[in-house]
């Protein structure tokens, strides 16, 4: 398998070490525009590699998209990223510029690959690959943020309940969050939540959740105040883990932004993943408690895409 990732910075340059040290790929080509960025990060990651077992091909490129030819995966992480202050909605002008331009370069060599969406404000980018390709491919158009929201979900009420109960993180599951990737629009879905097989209710009060769900919404904006800048390290990870349910054909169930005809827009819930894309979403029922406000999120996704 072969996976490109545009845009070298924090997000793209840790993915693309994620990727190449677990070996599960054959070839990753890391393209930047900035002059020797890619190229340097992708030595730098090779010879990272020296010291391990890994095989994948590392190379770096500025700009020069025929090197992501043939590309099964195709991960965008170009873009202006978060300042503090600033919301997702914010950068949907100048982003969408560059994911024009990293489009019309990539669908040239690589027209049949899947895309993972990483920019901001990443439904409205997820919309915006949907848009060029054609609603015909939306499942090859993978919107990257579910997956990142779900961790920060599980990593809260981990820190909540593991003082008292010696927890595991393996131990908290079923830490779904649906709807828009953005501090108003997420929706951690606590009633599907289990702690060693039990609700959560069974540790946590309502106050304590309620204290969760915020922190979890807020969760990419508390980052980018204390770093100033976003987030990259579980970012990265939550890329790979994508990249690597493509790659193994796991027909994994991961949230993600995906298209959703009967609204006519990308927005975040459970999916199944494989080397065919995505399948699904899930049984409407499944989040029939939450459908107030995964309607609301709709809405505000709409808002922001019409600025496209």
């Amino acid at each position: 398998m072969k996976v490109s990732i545009i845009g070298a910075g924090n997000v793209g340059a840790t993915a693309a070490m994620k990727i190449a040290s677990e070996g599960f790929v054959k070839e990753l080509v890391l393209l930047d525009v900035k002059e020797g960025v890619a190229e340097g990060k992708a030595m730098d990651i090779i010879q990272s590699l020296m010291m391990g077992e890994s095989e994948t091909i590392v190379t770096g490129t500025t700009g020069d998209y025929s090197k992501t030819a043939n590309s099964d995966v195709i991960v965008i992480t170009s873009g202006v990223p978060r300042k503090p202050g600033m919301t997702r909605e914010e950068l949907v002008g100048v982003n969408s510029k560059v994911m024009t331009m990293v489009l019309d370069g990539a669908t040239k060599y690589s027209p049949d690959a899947i895309y993972v969406v990483v920019s901001n404000p990443m439904d409205t980018m997820t919309q915006m690959v949907v848009n060029y390709l054609g609603v015909e491919n939306a499942n090859r158009v993978i919107g990257m943020g579910g997956a990142l929201d779900s961790a920060r979900f599980k990593y809260n009420i981990f820190m909540k309940v593991r003082e008292n109960n010696y927890l595991k993180p393996h131990n908290i599951r079923d830490c779904w969050v649906i709807g828009g990737h953005g501090d108003t629009t997420m929706i951690p879905m606590t009633n599907k939540v289990t702690v060693l097989g039990k609700p959560l209710t069974d540790y946590l009060t309502k106050e304590e959740i309620d204290e969760v769900v915020e922190a979890t919404m807020k969760g990419g904006a508390t980052l980018t105040k204390m770093l100033g800048t976003s987030a990259w390290e579980a970012p990265a990870q939550g890329i790979t883990e994508t990249v690597k349910a493509i790659a193994w054909n796991e027909n994994e169930d991961m949230c993600a932004s995906v298209y959703h005809p009967e609204y006519g827009l990308c927005i975040g819930d459970i999916v199944s993943i494989s080397k065919e894309g995505w399948e699904g979403p899930i049984d409407i029922d499944y989040i029939a408690d939450y459908i107030g406000k995964f309607e609301e999120s709709v809405e505000a996704i709409r808002k922001v895409n019409a600025a496209l």
